[in-house]
């Protein structure tokens, strides 16, 4: 039931924020909104409201904004025209449909803040978690549990701090002060070029001294404006890392076992509402990002697609012709089912072989 429950308001909010963008964008541009659906059809319930009708429908994995003039074959009236989607200059279309996946950005940016502003920054400290049997460190008598106070002489509090003094220093012995039950001890260690595995899980040569980072998390109390600060970062690195994920898995640098959909949405929505809100808030934001960025993709019936037929429109002068829209609308539309089926059959791998 948790499970059930978490997955639909992950879908549920992330859905209604994107339609939300392109629902907002369009009443500020005075464009009219016929429909703003949560979920596909068949609808569940509707209330009309001025002049859109709201709906909730059965189908939980999507939603829609319908405006006025949006599909070019629509013929509108004269007097409705300055209403109408495809009467308004490029560039208010340009912005309505980028203004969903912007919303997914803007809703990953609020809730790093909430999180941080509330729970505070988390971070790995200096702890080791454990060390790699023949590395510099292991030979050293560094071990697990021992807490690192200095590195080279530079007094170090973060992981990440570790790890760039280390690579800093190259293969050149390094001093490295610790603490181990209570006692300040210090060691020489000398850093090795090694083949350790980047976030990709793709293998790359780095110098290391064979150290492990630890599974503890500290947090560090910052103030709202920092909170911030730090949401949009983490946003952002989100973003480009998401971009980088896409790349190797199109340059086959990355299995497609990686790939999942909505059962393992369902399963991580479920174990991180069970682990508490700010873990279930924090998959969220970061949801958001993956699909923001997946919808900017230009492949037809996405909205990257749209925004690619407007960037050729604005080029030519002229809106690309209706015929090669509909050609592009069906391939994109295969491209899409085919992947749905793909991320599909690796939910079902990954859920009856778990040790594939």
């Amino acid at each position: 039931m948790v499970t059930f429950l978490s997955t639909v308001i992950v879908l549920g909010v992330l859905i209604f924020f994107h339609e939300l963008g392109h629902f907002l964008l369009a009443k500020f541009l005075r464009v009219r909104v016929e429909a703003f659906s949560l979920g596909f059809p068949p609808k569940l319930i509707s209330k009309k409201v001025g002049e859109t009708d709201y709906r909730l429908s059965v189908i939980p994995l999507g939603g829609y904004v319908k405006l006025l003039g949006e599909n070019p074959k629509d013929e509108v009236p004269p007097e409705l025209q300055p209403f109408s989607f495809m009467h308004h200059p490029l560039w208010h279309r340009f912005l309505i449909v980028l203004a969903g996946p912007g919303f997914n950005m803007i809703f990953a940016v609020l809730a790093f803040f909430l999180i941080f502003s509330i729970m505070g920054l988390p971070y790995l400290t200096t702890e080791i978690g454990g060390v790699k049997e023949g590395s510099p460190a292991a030979r050293a008598g560094l071990q697990k549990g021992d807490l690192i106070l200095e590195v080279g002489g530079t007094r170090v509090a973060r992981w990440e701090e570790l790890s760039q003094k280390v690579r800093e220093t190259g293969e050149l012995p390094l001093t490295i002060r610790y603490q181990r039950d209570g006692q300040i001890n210090q060691v020489e260690v000398v850093p090795e070029r090694m083949e350790t595995s980047d976030i990709f899980g793709s293998k790359v040569s780095a110098i290391l001294i064979g150290v492990i980072a630890p599974d503890k998390v500290a947090v560090e109390p910052i103030s709202p404006l920092r909170a911030f600060t730090e949401g949009a970062t983490t946003t952002y690195r989100l973003a480009v890392l998401t971009v980088q994920s896409l790349y190797k898995l199109l340059a086959r640098e990355m299995p497609l076992k990686n790939l999942g959909g909505p059962i393992l949405i369902a399963q991580v929505a479920g174990k991180q509402a069970e682990m508490g809100v700010a873990n279930l808030v924090h998959f969220m934001a970061v949801l958001s990002v993956n699909l923001a960025i997946l919808n900017l993709l230009p492949v037809p019936i996405l909205d990257g697609g749209h925004l690619f037929f407007f960037l050729i429109e604005a080029i030519r002068g002229r809106p690309v012709e209706m015929k090669h829209r509909e050609m592009a609308q069906a391939v994109g539309l295969m491209l899409l089912l085919a992947l749905m089926l793909l991320v599909f059959y690796q939910d079902l791998l990954r859920l009856f072989s778990p040790h594939q």
